[in-house]
């Protein structure tokens, strides 16, 4: 099956099996790894992906649910000031350690940020609970978002 949609902005087509999870396309065919895969089964977000500026878990969607679609990698995030604002208030609060979770909290951060410029800590764990990390803590995710926000005013 053809899937058409846009990737990180560039419009792509892709011939691949309608049941192939977005996930195994976005790495294995299109060579972007950036989004991991953690329990395969939605519940860690190391695979989080936007379609159409909400955060989804790439290993529950069927490539075949994407068609006409904009789909965001953490890897077109990262090209962007929103993106370079997000890491650079990771940066400072030292949020990342092993970084296996970075991508998707990144991308957590983005559609919490895009929600909501000017988020409570209480919103902000919210956003984060469809994300694990085992090693920083959240306190200090937490805290990055915080920095992103302010830094990053008038950006979202």
């Amino acid at each position: 099956m053809k899937v058409r949609f846009s990737l990180n902005g560039k419009e792509i087509s892709v011939d691949v099996d309608s049941l192939r999870r977005l996930l195994d396309v976005i790495r294995e065919d299109l060579g972007l790894t950036a989004i991991k895969e953690g329990c395969g089964e939605g519940e860690c977000g190391a695979c989080s992906v936007l379609i159409d500026g909400k955060i989804v878990n790439s290993c529950l969607v069927p490539i075949a649910q994407v068609g006409g679609a904009q789909v965001l990698t953490p890897e077109g995030l990262k090209g962007t000031p929103r993106g370079k604002c997000i890491v650079d208030g990771f940066t400072e609060a030292g949020s990342v350690q092993c970084g296996f979770c970075t991508p998707g909290m990144l991308m957590a951060a983005e559609a919490i940020l895009t929600k909501n410029p000017n988020p409570t800590e209480a919103e902000i764990r919210e956003g984060l609970s469809g994300n694990l990390c085992r090693c920083t803590g959240y306190d200090m995710i937490v805290r990055g978002i915080e920095i992103a926000a302010e830094k990053g005013e008038g950006l979202w």
